[in-house]
């Protein structure tokens, strides 16, 4: 089983179309599709960059212990 996200474009008639490749061996396969529209913005996704935050971010208490409380709480 392989699972794939990937954006692409519907053309002017409407259709979609995938040529994807993949690992698998011939033979069918079940394909399941998820189509959602992309907005304008969510598309242009914005790159923000956080060297300016290098050094002085501070950290309270041990940061593994947190992560394993956070993580035994599931």
């Amino acid at each position: 089983m392989e699972v794939l996200q990937l954006t692409t474009a519907v053309d002017e008639s409407g259709h979609l179309r995938l040529d994807i490749p993949t690992q698998l061996p011939p033979g069918q396969v079940n394909v399941v599709l998820v189509l959602n529209p992309v907005m304008a913005s969510e598309f242009q996704k914005l790159n923000y960059n956080f060297s300016d935050l290098a050094g002085r971010l501070t950290g309270r208490g041990d940061a593994v212990a947190v992560q394993r409380a956070l993580r035994d709480e599931w």
